[in-house]
């Protein structure tokens, strides 16, 4: 019997495909194409990946191209082997030909790199473990689909649409989000930052300079902990404390010498040379004066009687008194009687202070320590003495060789070296990651200003501030007088007041007043502020509390207390704030908000992001550092020896004692007075050299400059900063420039020995600062 259907029931053929979008009607007599049953709008499901087995071996080549070549990381086998399982699982066979396994290795070492993990890729680790984690939620059919909010900030996937809580933990205005080429930006491809360029854009907020702003607290600011085997730096994830263990005395030592001595080691001078062997003897002459320098760990020197060395170490002083140098293996006694400093006179050099020191192994037959260490040997104090004949301090670096960029607007495409690009050492979001964002910003935000023209890329910075004399409230009222005058657009972007506010602990005084005294004299200062509502409107004002600002001085009365310090109390500010916010509520004034920022001492004041980072240290370091120096010989005797380490310590080639070198330290015109131009300027460079170099702004011993353990990471200076503000009542004011950092010291706003003369420093961001005066 014949089944075929009638052709009213056959199944027409139509030439034309059937759009997938077509109307379904069970009505054929209309035209309307027939369609199977099935949901609107919906395709078949594809099929699974089906998992498989991948050979660490297999995936080798490609991790390789990626992480080593590409992104300039190590694979561990560990790691291999768990990147293997999760591709395998999640990729199946088809890792290879549609390219999926390159995406996700592409997107876990992009994500590895952001949260600092350092050079080594492991297993083990468990930041590895927790991006695998993050991926794996956000696969589907072997390919990466969604926004990943796992991800650290910094990681970047394809359409993210969930950026803004990123955007406004870096301090970014959310914009339209793009794709950036990989290889040009690390960290913002997922942020999506626009082009600067955006004209556009009318909000005050963002076009006001001050809305990228940033005062960094002491007790805020990332703890870093230099990791020697990945040579790296790692965020210390143990919750800090006032009162911690014994053990985390020790680390800060050891941090500061890891830092110092990796810094020490990429000097051109601890280099050693690649040239071959065979042509090494042929240019054996020419080279002689250019032989790399070499540290030799303490311990080494057991039974090299009589070798000549460098050491690297921490200027100590023993049980007996004796003086002496340490480091990770050990330690010696120290004899500087005959040590000179290169370049000569050039810093001071105290116990506390890591130091490079050359000279001769003596051994003894009874050892210096043996009665304090019980024996000689690794770990104690050697037997013996080293012979010092020349004492330097370690070179520092310039910030954007830490950074590793160069170039005239330090961007991608200009780098140099590895560098700690990718670090975020102030929580702001890192070089690397948004520099080349910040400096479109400011070059839009900050143009340059005409000349003869006040521009608002200044900040105004006032010395030792002392309430309790009424002359220096005089001396402020001139000084805001002479800013308020200018146009409200020009005006500064901030104002720094820094301490000691009182000339005395008034809370540590008893029958004076105590506290209600203290709170009266920043009344005084909330009235002075309240004239100038213009000012208050228009710029930041951040204030430093000194050792006799409290409450810390009521029971330290004056002396040093622990750094980081910090800051005055609310309880005492209340009216100051209330001046504020009478300035911002009188109508007509639209945009960001002028605000009091009440900071610790030290602080951190940056401006776009990591562009430029100005650090603010209140402390009469001078005086301590002329106190607890060791006497040197001023005189160095001709040696052949004597220009190694002088390469090594001299951050510029070595000067003359005629003619002084320039390029090391460049000092502003109006820095100082004429008639005491030569020994002011030669007290000031040698300040500058000794706390930029040890790179540490308390390089004492505890029992002289106490530190909060936990929070020493705070007083580290690395990178070097843009700019530093080391107000020193003890040292003459200045303003140079050392290693592409400039330092300014405005002293006292008061001017010691004139009647009715103020004092302060005007800095013009990103360029240089000058010592202002005014009569009152």
């Amino acid at each position: 019997m014949d089944r075929t259907p009638v052709p009213l029931f056959r199944r027409q053929r139509n030439s034309n495909p059937v759009p997938s979008s077509a109307i379904p009607s069970s009505s054929p007599a209309f035209g309307t194409p027939v369609h199977p049953l099935k949901p609107f709008s919906v395709n078949a499901p594809k099929a699974a990946i089906l998992p498989i087995i991948l050979p660490p071996a297999t995936l080798r080549p490609l991790a390789f191209r990626t992480f080593t070549k590409k992104h300039s990381l190590t694979l561990s086998s560990s790691a291999l082997q768990e990147l293997a399982t999760f591709v395998g699982r999640h990729c199946g066979s088809a890792w290879r030909e549609e390219g999926l396994a390159e995406r996700v290795l592409e997107e876990v070492a992009r994500s590895w790199k952001n949260r600092n993990g350092g050079v080594i890729v492991d297993g083990s680790s468990k930041a590895l473990h927790e991006i695998l984690k993050t991926l794996e939620g956000n696969m589907s059919g072997g390919k990466l689909v969604g926004p990943t909010r796992g991800l650290p900030r910094g990681d970047s996937m394809l359409d993210v649409r969930d950026g803004d809580s990123l955007n406004t933990r870096l301090g970014l205005r959310p914009t339209t989000l793009s794709r950036e080429d990989s290889s040009a930006s690390f960290g913002v491809s997922a942020l999506g930052v626009q082009e600067a360029a955006a004209d556009d854009d009318d909000d005050d907020d963002t076009n006001d300079p001050r809305a990228w702003l940033n005062v960094v607290d002491a007790y805020e600011q990332p703890r870093l902990v230099y990791n020697v085997g990945k040579k790296h730096f790692e965020r210390e994830t143990t919750k800090p404390s006032l009162l911690p263990p014994a053990s985390h005395k020790t680390t800060i030592f050891r941090n500061r010498y890891h830092v110092i001595h990796q810094r020490l080691l990429r000097n051109e001078a601890f280099q050693t040379s690649s040239v071959s062997s065979s042509r090494q003897r042929t240019m054996q002459h020419s080279l002689s004066s250019q032989q790399s320098l070499k540290i030799t760990p303490i311990a080494n020197m057991l039974g090299c009687h009589g070798s000549s060395h460098m050491l690297l170490g921490l200027l100590v002083i023993l049980p007996t008194g004796e003086l002496a140098i340490s480091d990770m293996t050990g330690a010696i006694a120290l004899d500087l009687k005959q040590a000179v400093v290169i370049p000569q006179d050039s810093a001071w050099f105290c116990p506390g202070m890591i130091v490079l020191v050359d000279g001769v192994y003596e051994e003894e037959e009874e050892s210096v320590g043996k009665g304090l260490s019980g024996s000689s040997g690794v770990g104690g104090t050697l037997g013996g003495r080293f012979q010092g004949f020349f004492i330097g301090q370690p070179p520092c670096e310039k910030r954007k060789a830490t950074l590793g960029i160069s170039g005239p607007d330090g961007g991608q495409d200009h780098t140099i070296g590895g560098g700690f690009g990718w670090i975020d050492f102030l929580g702001l979001g890192s070089e690397r990651a948004v520099g080349a964002k910040m400096r479109r910003l400011e070059r839009r935000l900050l143009p340059p200003p005409p000349e003869d023209t006040p521009g608002r890329n200044r900040v105004v910075i006032l010395g030792e501030l002392n309430l309790d004399q009424p002359r220096a409230l005089r001396a402020l009222r001139k000084i805001l007088a002479h800013y308020a005058a200018e146009p409200e657009a020009c005006s500064p972007v901030s104002f720094v007041l820094t301490g000691n506010f009182t000339q005395q602990a008034v809370m540590a005084r008893g029958g004076s007043g105590g506290s209600i005294e203290y709170k009266e004299y920043f009344d005084a200062l909330a009235s002075v502020l309240s004239d100038y509502p213009t000012l208050l409107r228009t710029s930041t004002f951040v204030f430093v509390p000194g050792d006799n600002d409290g409450w810390v001085s009521a029971f330290s009365a004056g002396a040093s207390p622990p750094l980081p310090r910090k800051p005055v109390p609310d309880m005492f500010t209340s009216r100051i704030r209330r001046a504020f916010a009478t300035a911002n509520a009188e109508p007509g004034h639209h945009g960001l908000h002028g605000n009091a920022v009440w900071t610790s001492n030290p602080a951190r004041l940056s401006l776009f992001g990591p562009n430029h980072e100005l650090v603010l240290f209140r402390d009469d370091i001078s005086a301590r550092l002329r106190r607890t120096s060791v006497a040197l010989q001023r005189q160095a005797t001709a040696s052949k020896d004597a220009g190694a380490l002088d390469d090594a310590a001299a951050p510029a080639p070595a000067a003359t004692e005629s003619q002084p070198n320039a390029d090391a330290m460049e000092l502003d015109d109006n820095a100082v007075a004429p008639s005491s131009l030569t020994e002011d300027v030669r007290v000031a460079q040698k300040l500058v050299k000794s706390v930029l170099d040890q790179g540490y702004l308390a390089p004492f011993r505890h029992a002289i400059r106490p530190v909060h353990w936990d929070y020493a990471s705070a007083l580290h200076l690395y990178p070097l900063p843009s700019a530093m503000v080391l107000v020193d009542t003890t040292a003459p004011p200045f303003c140079l420039t050392y290693e592409g950092c400039h330092v300014m010291n405005p002293a006292s706003v008061l001017v010691p020995g004139k009647r009715g003369v103020g004092r302060w420093v005007e800095y013009e961001v990103g360029r240089l600062g000058t010592l202002k005066e005014c009569t009152f």
